[in-house]
């Protein structure tokens, strides 16, 4: 199994609390890149590809005393356009012919959601929380019955779904789902979606895939995604002492 972390965003929703990549952020000292990294070598996994735009000198530097092993470095040069470009330029490690763990970098969690997700007996799946505070922010996972329905920030009205909870941004894909999210993904970079998020691609291949693709409900377990100031005080203050908590046991 490899991992593909994406992290060539700019984060400029951060302002004054953070100039640098958000991977780059520390919370008791650690980077994000660092506890991604220290998280799946626990798991065994040590392929690991990086995509990266915004500071990647700075993102690569760190990942030398990081990761166990030298990370696969593919930069986006049209980092601004979006992130829907920097999943096709992981293409290479979709098609590659492994089951692949796919990971936003700006997470903050506890290590055993990443372990519920390599460790799931479903060869393809999204993480599920159901405690979310509902917005125009989270990307939802709606579901009717066991299937995903929709996978956006925003849901139409009218949409029949009896279940929904927020994705974590950690994804689970065996080598031929991989495949088919790299073609998906080419299509848009092709096309006129070059500009769209990559879980524009994710929220078509899940349609498409059907019961295919299942769902991890890793409820009442602590992670957060750093898109704001608020976000790093929360995972200060509120989030980080539920994962020391968990770890010192």
């Amino acid at each position: 199994m490899k991992a593909i972390i994406l992290a060539a965003g700019v984060g400029s929703r951060l302002g004054a609390v953070h100039s640098g990549p958000k991977c780059l952020l520390e919370f008791a000292g650690r980077s994000l890149l660092a506890r991604h990294f220290d998280t799946l070598a626990g798991l065994g996994i040590d392929d690991i590809t990086l995509v990266l735009g915004h500071a990647a000198e700075a993102i690569v530097e760190a990942a030398r005393g990081a990761a166990r092993k030298a990370p696969l470095v593919h930069y986006n040069p049209d980092y601004t356009e979006g992130s829907m470009l920097s999943l096709w330029h992981a293409r290479q490690a979709l098609l590659g012919g492994d089951d692949v763990l796919l990971m936003d970098a700006d997470v903050l969690y506890d290590p055993r959601i990443m372990a519920r997700l390599a460790g799931s007996a479903r060869a393809n799946c999204f993480l599920l929380d159901r405690d979310f505070v509902p917005g125009d922010e989270p990307v939802k996972i709606c579901l009717d019955g066991a299937r995903i329905v929709e996978f956006r920030k925003r849901i139409a009205a009218g949409l029949g779904y009896n279940s929904v909870g927020e994705s974590v941004g950690f994804f689970k894909f065996d080598a031929a789902m991989a495949t088919r999210l790299a073609r998906i993904v080419s299509r848009y970079a092709a096309g006129g979606g070059r500009d769209q998020p990559h879980e524009e691609a994710l929220r078509d291949l899940a349609l498409e895939a059907g019961d295919a693709i299942g769902v991890e409900d890793i409820t009442g377990l602590a992670w957060i995604e750093i898109d704001f100031p608020a976000d790093v005080t929360r995972a200060t203050q509120e989030i980080l002492p539920r994962i020391d908590d968990c770890t010192s046991r």
